[in-house]
């Protein structure tokens, strides 16, 4: 799955499209080490896909890259960092 990302000064956003459903994860930048992702929408056609998933583990790969952490305020991704221990290097909770 190709996901694409696009960064608008503090505002960001990871997305994949898949069978024509756009998916999408939102993120903001509070300083050079700390961005907030504060929404994941996934369509219900793409709903237990894993789409979402793939949007969370894209923006842990991309704070490790990065060398940022990651605030959740968004429940969904809150609930997946909750779920993946390997991803607290990052992630805080």
């Amino acid at each position: 799955m190709k996901i694409e990302s696009r960064e608008d000064g503090a505002h960001g956003r990871y997305s994949a499209t898949v069978d024509g459903h756009e998916a999408e994860m939102t993120y903001s930048r509070t300083s050079p080490r700390l961005v907030i992702i504060d929404h994941t929408g996934v369509p219900d056609a793409l709903r237990g896909r894993g789409v979402g998933q793939a949007l969370a583990l894209h923006a842990v790969e991309q704070a490790r890259a990065g060398g940022w952490k990651i605030l959740p305020l968004c429940p969904f991704f809150k609930a997946q960092a909750m779920r993946h221990a390997d991803w607290s290097d990052v992630v805080d909770l």
